[in-house]
């Protein structure tokens, strides 16, 4: 079983890691070597242009593609769960992880990247921004799903080859898991849907969902979730499975009040 992340836009590659944690190296290097030699050829004002950023973000952001090597160091890069620093990373809060629970979510967890098209939590990345939605030209085609065409599914495959039934469950947003090619992926796909109830209704509130996806990867973590049964178990910030809004391959998960 693999259960897939979106990587964060906001980074923090500042607060100390924890004593000893191991790391490992992106499989797509040289892949992201390609985009980065694309992405150098843009001025700041094309790059602010093409994500819809600031000029200040674009400025930051052309800095980091320049300083961009495929050799990756402790000084240049950190590891992945660790670098991001959004809603989702909020709710996983992996530097309180045991290294255990981090060896576990190694094998079980996969962060789906514009740049690196899939991360594992412990795989060093250099600081970055490209959203998979970007509609970065290459020699692939006319945008980032184009590039990464049914590389990230084969990858996904091969992690889950040893799986009698290979199973997803998707905790990414529909913009990144549009990255992987179903055509090509081997696997049971589960998504899990995050609701409040707010104004006589439960819907998805993004900021609480965003969170609740890291805290359902926490959940499997700490569990060793293997299985789409243990699932319905999680109970984390009040949440509850809520067995007449789901179906097999669509968990819906619901709260009273936040």
């Amino acid at each position: 079983m693999l259960f897939l992340l979106s990587p964060a836009k906001s980074l923090d590659y500042d607060t100390p890691l924890p004593a000893g944690l191991p790391h490992t190296l992106p499989a797509f290097v040289p892949q992201a070597e390609q985009l980065i030699a694309v992405l150098r050829d843009k001025s700041p004002q094309e790059i602010a242009s093409l994500m819809s950023i600031s000029d200040p973000l674009a400025a930051l952001n052309v800095a980091r593609y320049a300083a961009w090597r495929p050799r990756f160091t402790a000084d240049n890069a950190r590891q992945a769960v660790m670098a991001f620093n959004g809603d989702v990373y909020e709710g996983l809060q992996a530097p309180t992880l045991s290294p255990d629970e981090l060896n576990w979510a190694q094998q079980h967890l996969a962060i789906l990247s514009g740049l690196y098209g899939v991360l594992r939590p412990l795989d060093w990345m250099q600081p970055y921004r490209l959203e998979m939605g970007t509609r970065l030209a290459t020699s692939a085609g006319a945008n980032l799903y184009q590039f990464w065409g049914r590389r990230i599914a084969e990858h996904l495959n091969q992690r889950l080859a040893q799986d009698i039934t290979p199973v997803v469950v998707n905790l990414a947003s529909q913009e990144y898991f549009k990255s992987v090619d179903l055509k090509t992926l081997k696997a049971r796909v589960i998504e899990c849907v995050f609701e409040d109830y707010k104004n006589g209704q439960y819907k998805i509130i993004s900021f609480y969902a965003k969170r609740a996806r890291g805290l359902m990867a926490r959940y499997a973590i700490q569990q060793r979730v293997t299985t789409p049964h243990q699932l319905e178990g999680f109970d984390l910030e009040g949440y509850a499975w809520a067995p007449g809004a789901s179906t097999p391959e669509r968990l819906v998960f619901r709260r009273q009040a936040t």
